[in-house]
């Protein structure tokens, strides 16, 4: 079973992906895994919806999409977010994401 199944799944036209965000952070990265979600640290505050406009935007362009393609579905408040994106399989968002899976 690979990484892929556990933190982003195939869906109908796209995928999940879940999230584990650290608003606050110094500069937007994708941290590592966390339990069944990747990891990223963002720099926008948590306020105001701001670090969800964010993880928005750096999906976005880590996956090379536009913006619209990338939607929040769960987690509006939470550290724990799940994100729906249109276009893109699970296999290409994990490569997107973790490029180097397997030493």
């Amino acid at each position: 079973m690979s990484a892929a199944s556990q933190f982003v799944r195939d869906v109908a036209d796209g995928c999940t992906l879940s999230v584990r965000v650290h608003p606050g952070a110094k500069k937007n990265a994708v941290n590592d895994l966390h339990g069944d979600a990747i990891k990223i640290a963002l720099n926008a505050p948590p306020v105001d919806g701001k670090a969800n406009d964010a993880l928005i935007a750096f999906i976005a362009e880590q996956l090379n999409l536009p913006r619209a393609r990338v939607s929040l579905v769960a987690g509006q408040t939470n550290r724990s977010k799940v994100l729906r994106i249109t276009g893109k399989s699970a296999a290409e968002v994990e490569a997107a994401l973790l490029p180097v899976t397997e030493a």
